[in-house]
């Protein structure tokens, strides 16, 4: 009888750990850690001596509860929700024009509209910030005079003084300079499409306007989810343009305040604000919770739906 053939084992493959480690040691030290101190400090407050004293879930209580705090963290909390849906109605579906149009063949010149649009993004929120307030001075900005070629100067108002425009308005700002990358993204899923379908369906006496909703829209459903949930989870990690434009007070009294600025108020303190890092801890804890409760959503409810719609 034939003795039975032993299998080899399989190596472990060392050198993948060996590509690996870089990336994921840099991870680990940038990300993981302080995300896991945050949550550890979180449940501390500070005591006599500088030392720490474990306090449970008292921050939280205090920041949901406490009207010294509480007012503040809801009143940031609706403005990210604001700031959010003005990216979604507005940034989005302008995104999703842009990209129909721009892979059309029959735009010419859509390469350097592409360019052009795109540009904004990679420039920097700071200088973005400074010159948006310059167009919209009412003292030396061009904002009035522009307006004023089409007869609507008598509109024009100081929007980023005015408690019920300012969050409007700097959520506009970005939407103008962030718009360039659901374009491009969905731009990329149009482009993704066979032909031989769009080509059927012209064949069948489909029109533009047909071809675009019956055919392409249900297949990039998946694009436009991708899209939103990174709205989501760059609007509520939201800081810079804020900073850059209203500083950390977040004025006009406080009207433009998001988690993001009552973060750095309450970690690092400003003017007359001391820091208090276990109850920015919490701030930053409570911001990584709805992110996280959003990006759930959308992946164990969301998606499930979209993918019936992939090729």
């Amino acid at each position: 009888m034939s003795q039975p053939v032993r299998r080899r084992r399989k190596r472990f493959p060392f050198h993948i750990v060996v590509f690996l480690a870089p990336a994921t040691l840099v991870y680990t030290v940038f990300m993981v850690y302080p995300l896991a101190d945050s949550l550890r400090l979180s449940l501390f407050a500070p005591g006599e001596a500088g030392r720490e004293i474990f306090v449970g879930i008292a921050n939280y209580l205090t920041l949901l509860t406490d009207p010294l705090w509480s007012d503040r963290f809801w009143g940031a909390l609706k403005n990210n929700f604001v700031f959010f849906v003005i990216h979604m109605l507005v940034q989005n579906p302008i995104g999703l024009l842009l990209a129909a149009l721009l892979s059309s063949r029959v735009l010419p010149g859509r390469n350097t509209y592409r360019t052009l649009i795109f540009t904004p993004t990679m420039l920097s929120v700071v200088i973005i910030g400074f010159v948006w307030q310059l167009i919209l001075s009412p003292l030396w900005g061009v904002a009035e005079d522009l307006m004023g070629l089409v007869w609507l100067d008598g509109l024009f108002a100081p929007w980023l003084g005015l408690e019920g425009s300012a969050l409007i308005t700097l959520a506009l700002i970005s939407v103008w300079q962030f718009v360039g990358i659901p374009m491009m993204l969905i731009y990329a899923a149009l482009l993704s499409i066979p032909d031989d379908l769009i080509d059927a369906a012209t064949v069948d006496g489909a029109n533009h306007y047909q071809v675009f909703w019956r055919i392409k829209l249900p297949l990039i459903w998946p694009t436009i989810g991708i899209v939103s949930i990174l709205t989501f989870v760059g609007n509520f990690n939201a800081f810079d343009l804020i900073y850059a434009v209203k500083g950390a007070l977040a004025g006009p009294n406080f009207s433009t305040d998001i988690m993001g600025t009552l973060f750095y108020r309450t970690f690092f303190g400003f003017q007359l604000q001391l820091g208090n890092p276990t109850m920015g801890a919490t701030v930053a804890t409570l911001m990584f919770l709805i992110i996280l409760l959003g990006v759930m959503i959308y992946f164990f409810i969301v998606q499930r739906r979209l993918q019936r719609y992939e090729l």
